[in-house]
């Protein structure tokens, strides 16, 4: 087995026959004996994988190849292939599930309509150059805000990303109409649509940070504005960019800091929730109250 590594990946553009690209990408992927989830619609492709890095390196090539995958900006991160049970790839109407599949228009350019993507460097210019005008914009689920996000950020009150429509149509938001907007997420993919929703609402001045959360963290770590740790779908639950990263978790139980999430015990519930170490050294600590489990 050589160097593991994980990559993140996705790229908006017309895909003529789904299903077509799914049996093509599944084939590929165990051949080169990835791990990880890939979902495919008429929109593009979004994807992380886990593997040897030589295998990785080979997918990114052949995958290339598809015409409209050649500009996807590949994300790589330390990881194992194991930190991925199994390999998924599917066909779904979105490839991130905003719920409004037929708000969407993509080109062979991209998402139309979207909001003006920022370098972490540009992030950096905005906000010096309009202060507490700038507005940070949290495009993730709300838990994933508890161990990390942006200074003074914005955090929706979503439990999944169908969640913000009914968010932004609710007009708790309307008073930033004006104001300049920095919508962010894990890799990019989820502000892609965000924003063109927003933009398709009335928010006039939308913004977007390129390679979201992941691409500002490797520019400046934790020497920037970006305050804790970023939470990931895979075994791993969070990374930190540096040593000095803050923890800015809490536990439920002793309002002690900490960055772990932990999985409820009662298989029926799917509910993540931050412990310290001293307190959740048992899963019989970790039920909560779903289908009749109490702690």
């Amino acid at each position: 087995m050589g160097l593991q590594k994980i990559i993140l990946f996705y790229g908006f553009t017309p895909v003529a026959d789904p299903h077509a690209v799914r049996l093509w990408q599944r084939t590929l992927c165990e051949k080169l004996n990835l791990k990880g989830r890939i979902i495919i619609s008429e929109h593009g492709i979004n994807g992380t994988l886990g593997g040897d890095t030589e295998d990785l390196k080979a997918y990114i090539r052949t995958t290339k190849e598809y015409q409209g995958f050649k500009r996807i900006d590949w994300k790589w991160s330390d990881g194992l292939g194991n930190d991925f049970p199994r390999l998924k790839v599917r066909v779904r109407d979105e490839i991130v599930s905003f719920g409004a599949p037929g708000e969407l228009k993509v080109d062979r350019h991209g998402v139309i309509g979207g909001g003006e993507h920022l370098t972490p460097e540009q992030v950096n210019e905005l906000v010096a150059a309009r202060g507490d005008e700038v507005a940070f914009f949290d495009g993730r689920n709300a838990f994933e805000a508890e161990i990390g996000r942006f200074k003074n950020a914005i955090v929706p009150d979503v439990n999944t990303t169908h969640d913000f429509v009914r968010e932004l149509d609710s007009g708790k938001y309307d008073h930033l109409k004006d104001k300049p907007i920095v919508t962010y997420c894990t890799g990019g993919i989820r502000c892609e649509v965000l924003s063109s929703l927003m933009k398709n609402r009335g928010f006039n001045e939308v913004y977007q940070i390129e390679g979201g959360i992941v691409r500002y963290g490797e520019k400046f770590g934790d020497t920037g504005l970006w305050e804790g740790s970023l939470y990931v779908f895979d075994k791993r639950m969070n990374i930190e960019f540096s040593d000095d990263a803050q923890t800015i978790g809490q536990c439920v139980v002793c309002a002690g800091p900490t960055s772990k999430f932990y999985n409820c015990a009662n298989l029926d519930c799917r509910e993540l929730t931050l412990y310290c170490d001293t307190c959740a050294p048992e899963n019989s600590a970790r039920n909560c109250t779903h289908a009749g489990v109490t702690n």
